[in-house]
């Protein structure tokens, strides 16, 4: 049976660099980073004090007093995404069978639990009694699907996906297959989160991998990661009907593979994220040689980079020298769940422009990384295919295959 081909017609995005798709643009371009101290709680107590947060988001220019009584900041990141993604496509729905026909497939990684940190506050330390009636629709890891979907109007398969770090590919992934396979012609797809509060925060110093000062993936002086927040969603559409409607199309989603690693909740293995890049190339039906990029999953801990590093040697072989290597996160930090969305729509600008992102901050070659990383400064190059990693706590890990649009 011949698959569907399967295009990305829409984009948006909300993040440190970021809280329009133009400006995502620019920036990630240009390597410049949004990391910077952390100004929305009080970190006189923390460790580590940067963060990549969102600037310039005002709630109330995108949402009534209404919308935000059910909608919190993780919520508000995709949602806002997902108008971008819309407006961009110009996909509409016209009938009930195309409402019906289009899936809404969301991720987070913690949702609204850092949102809770108040009401938490108020019991247990002010002994209150009463907490705000809409605490737990606001707080659900599905508030922003669902309410993508009142919105549109849009009532296909509709749901979220919570896979950690990994979970945005994960979504991302499980749209396309849908389409590819017929079950729907067309999916909002993406992931959102908003790590930046006081006991989270906590909770991540614990874990010793949060950067005191930047996030440098793969340079030999780095220090471990940077948190961020934010959203990006996708517009993913069969072929036939893209090309129908003369939507503007950036990007081929063409593969995904996923493993798990069965090896440990924190510490990554090898084996694990080598066979989700091999089954993401399979599913593709691309092979290894004709992959010119990688947008690494790059965290800057020593752990993953240098796994991450072997991996993709022992992927691509002799043609790893070949392969540039960049990640992201070095810009718009890592922001767990929404990580793999951002990175996604990252890919496709790639694709599509021509131009790979740098990784920011970098340094030092560590030998550990042998691999060709863009350090600092875009790369000009035309790619014919890349790949998007995510490897997530738990083992869980996530890739997909993005191609150049030819016509």
């Amino acid at each position: 049976m011949s698959h569907r081909r399967v295009v990305v017609t829409g984009l948006g995005v909300v993040c440190a660099i970021g809280t329009d798709l133009e400006t995502f643009e620019r920036n990630v371009f240009e390597g410049k980073s949004g990391i910077a101290p952390i100004e929305s709680i009080d970190i006189s107590k923390m460790r580590f004090k940067n963060a990549a947060e969102v600037k310039g988001f005002d709630s109330p220019e995108h949402f009534d007093k209404q919308q935000l009584a059910i909608l919190k900041r993780f919520s508000q990141f995709a949602v806002a995404a997902s108008r971008q993604a819309i407006q961009a496509s110009g996909i509409e729905w016209n009938d009930q069978v195309a409402k019906e026909r289009t899936a809404i497939v969301t991720a987070t990684g913690a949702g609204g639990l850092t949102d809770l940190d108040d009401q938490y506050e108020n019991l247990y330390r002010f002994n209150k009694t009463r907490t705000p009636p809409m605490v737990v629709p606001q707080s659900m890891p599905n508030s922003a699907a669902s309410f993508i979907s009142m919105e549109t109007g849009v009532c296909g398969p509709t749901y979220t996906v919570s896979t950690a770090c990994s979970s945005s590919n994960h979504a991302i992934g499980m749209a396309f297959h849908s389409i590819r396979s017929g079950t729907v012609d067309a999916a909002i797809t993406g992931g959102s989160e908003m790590p930046i509060s006081y006991t989270n925060l906590k909770a991540w110093e614990a874990l010793r991998v949060v950067s005191t000062d930047t996030c440098r993936p793969f340079s030999r002086d780095r220090t471990g990661m940077i948190l961020g927040e934010g959203g990006a969603v996708l517009v993913l559409e069969e072929l036939e009907s893209a090309k129908a409607r003369g939507a503007e199309i950036f990007a081929e989603i063409s593969g995904f593979g996923m493993t798990a690693d069965a090896h440990h909740v924190t510490m990554p293995s090898l084996d694990g994220p080598v066979r989700a890049i091999r089954n993401a190339l399979a599913d593709a039906k691309v092979a290894p040689e004709r992959v010119g990029y990688v947008n690494a999953h790059g965290t800057a801990t020593t752990a993953n980079d240098s796994m991450e590093s072997k991996a993709i040697n022992e992927v691509f072989g002799e043609h790893s020298a070949n392969v540039a290597v960049s990640s992201t996160k070095s810009m718009h930090g890592h922001t767990l769940g929404a990580a793999g969305a951002i990175e996604a729509v990252a890919t496709v600008l790639a694709l599509h422009r021509g131009i790979l992102p740098p990784t920011a901050n970098f340094n030092e070659p560590d030998p550990e990384c042998d691999i060709d990383v863009i350090k600092n400064e875009a790369r000009e190059t035309a790619v014919e295919a890349a790949v998007s990693n995510s490897f997530a706590f738990g083992g869980l890990n996530a890739v997909l295959v993005f191609k150049r649009y030819e016509g």
